[in-house]
């Protein structure tokens, strides 16, 4: 079956693989590789300061993408999507994960990173003094452990629910092949 220039416009169809595919490639992409190597070979304070401006920009990508997604849902967008439980559920688990760390997460662990870069210059020791942490920089190494964990765990489970929606939406792709 060949689709016309008029039908493919007039369709949701490949709007929505094209951003689900997008945004699927950009968190898998984010999570597993940029991370780890920008992690691996990077000085901390240039991983750091890369962190801190790119992943706000990560979460509303993720935020914009999955709106794409469901806004283009075929055939007939959102009203199409809510019809049936495996195709929503998904999208809404990692709509939640992704808001989470755009609006709570992502901004608590940025701040957290700077708080303790702030401490680190308040807390510059002598030679000769102990190298025991201060009670502020504990505090604020916490913070930040505790916010960038949780942050760390939803991006997961957000990467999950995108992987379980693709499960869901190439189980209804219908493919003819010709004898």
């Amino acid at each position: 079956m060949a689709f016309g220039i008029p039908s493919i416009m007039t369709t949701l169809a490949p709007y929505h693989i094209i951003s689900y595919g997008t945004l699927l490639g950009t968190s898998l992409f984010q999570t597993f590789i940029n991370t780890k190597i920008c992690y691996l070979e990077l000085p901390k304070s240039v991983f750091t300061t890369l962190q801190k401006r790119l992943f706000p920009i990560y979460f509303r990508c993720q935020a914009l993408l999955l709106v794409l997604t469901v806004l283009t849902f075929p055939p007939h967008g959102p009203t199409s999507l809510f019809k049936v439980k495996s195709n929503w559920i998904p999208l809404t688990v990692a709509g939640v994960t992704s808001l989470a760390n755009l609006l709570v997460y992502g901004p608590r662990s940025r701040q957290a990173m700077i708080d303790r870069t702030h401490q680190e210059t308040r807390d510059a020791r002598r030679p000769g003094d102990v190298d025991e942490p201060s009670p502020d920089m504990l505090a604020v190494r916490r913070r930040f452990s505790r916010n960038h964990a949780m942050s760390i765990h939803l991006n997961l489970v957000a990467v999950i629910a995108m992987l379980w929606y693709g499960f869901s939406l190439a189980s209804r792709i219908h493919i003819e092949v010709d004898s």
